[in-house]
């Protein structure tokens, strides 16, 4: 089972859950107690840091879930980079995706809420991979290919490429 934690997500949560549930096959649900987001708050970043909320997420993760992963509308970031898309522990439990740099109103872009689902989604796929041991893939198509600019997300494919999807194929099972 996955399941989502929202914090601060202003976006529709069913909808990721659904596609969620139908890529992966498996049971996801959305957490009725999402995290408050003042202690992941870096006043001189003006930003959230996304390993304190994968290390909360950690120790207080619900027990049935083989997946945790954190779905926020914040600005994330990690100390050596200027932003971050999402950050997950490989082959760990959790991760977190932020919608705030996939959203176009970010880039001063007039809304497009159908593509932020989808990116939202691809990102989201992204990080759950790196929990089921997948690396960064070369293969422009697949979902593990990193993503510095947001349009690369637009770019590569919704699901993994056959290699990635061969490797991580037990742990998927293990979803189930």
């Amino acid at each position: 089972m996955i399941l989502l934690v929202p914090i601060d997500f202003p976006g529709d949560i069913d909808y990721l859950r659904d596609r969620l549930r139908k890529g992966f096959r498996t049971r996801v649900e959305v957490s009725l107690n999402g995290l408050d987001p003042k202690p992941f708050f870096n006043p001189d970043r003006r930003q959230y840091s996304s390993a304190s909320i994968i290390e909360r997420l950690e120790r207080d993760a619900e027990g049935a879930a083989s997946k945790v992963l954190a779905v926020t509308g914040l600005d994330l970031y990690i100390p050596i980079l200027t932003f971050v898309f999402g950050e997950a522990r490989l082959n760990g439990r959790c991760a977190v995706v932020s919608s705030y740099r996939l959203d176009n109103r970010s880039y001063g872009l007039p809304s497009n809420p159908s593509l932020l689902d989808k990116r939202l989604f691809k990102e989201s796929v992204h990080e759950l991979g790196h929990t089921l041991g997948l690396v960064h893939c070369n293969d422009q198509e697949c979902v593990m290919k990193s993503s510095t600019y947001v349009e690369e997300i637009d770019f590569k494919g919704s699901w993994f490429c056959r290699r990635c999807g061969d490797c991580c194929a037990p742990a998927l099972a293990g979803l189930k």
